[in-house]
């Protein structure tokens, strides 16, 4: 993240806790929150085909692949070096994809 946007946003944190805030900010910063999840949505749709591949190729949950992989079962051919990339950027989309939808509450 650039230090500017880091600045920008502490600006922001510190009006707010002032009590400085006005619903500009507010509709722009759900529109912002909207967008990137719109974003992370059509980035997990992608990682899930490609992982949905592999489970159908291997005949197996990417859960049960990621457990075998790492406890060295499955050995380093690429497809798995593949999988298992894919399966962890996708775990990773799902933290970044319920951070986003807590702010709809």
């Amino acid at each position: 993240m650039s230090s500017n946007i880091l600045t920008k946003l502490k600006i922001l944190e510190t009006l707010y806790l002032q009590g400085q805030t006005n619903d500009a900010i507010e509709k722009t910063l759900d529109k912002i929150i909207k967008q990137e999840l719109a974003i992370c949505q059509q980035k997990n749709a992608e990682l899930e085909a490609d992982i949905k591949k592999f489970e159908q190729e291997y005949q197996m949950s990417s859960a049960e692949f990621y457990q075998r992989f790492h406890a060295g079962e499955l050995g380093d051919d690429i497809d798995f070096v593949e999988w298992n990339a894919f399966y962890q950027m996708w775990q990773e989309l799902q933290k970044q994809i319920k951070l986003l939808q807590s702010t709809e509450n």
